[in-house]
């Protein structure tokens, strides 16, 4: 669950084609508005209409010592909403998974040796409340997680920086926002709980995407 920001995103956030024929790379409550926008299938790059999230302040950057390379990506034919998920690990061998958030595209996936087992459309920071860019740890987990600072529950918590940027379950709605941290449906962050492991890599960019071979910036 979330804890009501009072900030709203603005004008409803259209998802075109393309969050994954190419892929994303990559805590708090919403304030939900009624309405809810049917999305793309995710095959060109989303178009947040807000003020996007500037580069400034980016920890590390997605090319490190050990780059992710994508083998596979999830194919997603329909609408892919806010509130909606894929997870489809199997025949997928086990190892250590690399998570990437894109919060232009506002969508989360994970991956596993290169190939994508999970995505789900998030919610992220408003604007003055950003979320930060980079490659971060994961640093704790917390499976059911009470902030003290916000009084209210966080499932499934990856921590991600010592301020209390985290990626945790939450009601995914149109018009939401979070005080910067990262918010998939619960039932994804379940899913990605039992998998993530303490220092697993999280990549947070803003309109950079993952395509077969590596990262490259949105169209």
């Amino acid at each position: 669950m979330n804890i009501a920001t009072g900030l709203k995103l603005g004008l409803p956030l259209l998802m075109a084609a393309g969050l994954w024929g190419v892929n994303a790379l990559s805590a708090d409550a919403p304030v939900a508005t009624p309405a809810k926008a049917v999305q793309s299938p995710r095959a060109a790059p989303v178009q947040k209409i807000a003020a996007p999230v500037e580069p400034g302040g980016v920890a590390a950057t997605a090319a490190d010592n050990n780059p992710l390379v994508v083998k596979r990506i999830l194919p997603i034919t329909g609408p892919f909403r806010h509130g909606d998920y894929v997870w489809d690990d199997k025949g997928v061998p086990a190892g250590p998974i690399v998570i990437t958030v894109d919060l232009a595209a506002q969508t989360l996936s994970v991956f596993r040796g290169g190939y994508e087992i999970g995505a789900a459309v998030i919610l992220y920071g408003a604007d003055n409340m950003m979320t930060p860019l980079g490659t971060f740890p994961i640093t704790q987990k917390d499976a059911d997680h009470w902030s003290n600072l916000y009084d209210a529950p966080m499932p499934y918590m990856l921590r991600l920086t010592d301020d209390g940027v985290a990626i945790h379950g939450s009601d995914v709605e149109l018009g939401s926002a979070t005080h910067g941290c990262i918010g998939v449906p619960t039932k994804f962050a379940a899913l990605l709980f039992a998998q993530a492991k303490l220092g697993d890599r999280v990549i947070v960019t803003n309109g950079k995407m993952m395509d077969t071979g590596g990262l490259k910036p949105a169209a």
